[in-house]
């Protein structure tokens, strides 16, 4: 099965940055993809994003460490995040497990557009933004 991996350094404590990402009902306050969240049961989500409807289970949670999930009706069979602390700083990398060789270049751009909406939104929190006030922009996060 092939395999996507794509990290990126974001100024902030991993365990600010490990919140962010634990928190499944804020997606749709940054992820510039989903729209809607709705929690089924504790570890499943239902995700309405521009790309579709996708079925979120996450299978693995090691606070600051890694998380896992499975997704189903998404290209993506599985999506993991592993933090790596720096001080001050945390390194978080990507991966995602896919079905066709073919979909890496669009689930490339994907997560790229991902790791742009997680940047700009942890630098929004780290200066002192409130999620409540937080408008995610197309713009700001193709830039980052």
């Amino acid at each position: 099965m092939p395999k996507l991996e794509m990290k990126i350094e974001l100024k902030a404590p991993v365990e600010k940055v490990y919140g962010i990402l634990n928190d499944y009902m804020g997606l749709p306050i940054w992820n510039i993809v989903v729209k809607e969240i709705e929690q089924l049961e504790p570890k499943k989500y239902f995700i309405k994003s521009n790309v579709g409807d996708i079925m979120n289970i996450e299978i693995e949670n090691i606070p600051n460490k890694r998380m896992t999930s499975i997704q189903e009706g998404s290209p993506m069979e599985k999506i993991g995040y592993i933090f790596k602390p720096l001080g001050d700083k945390t390194e978080v990398t990507i991966w995602t497990e896919f079905e066709l060789e073919n979909q890496r270049s669009v689930l490339g751009i994907a997560t790229d557009l991902f790791l742009k909406s997680l940047k700009v939104y942890v630098d929004y929190i780290m200066a002192g933004g409130k999620p409540e006030e937080y408008k995610k922009s197309f713009e700001e996060i193709k830039n980052a």
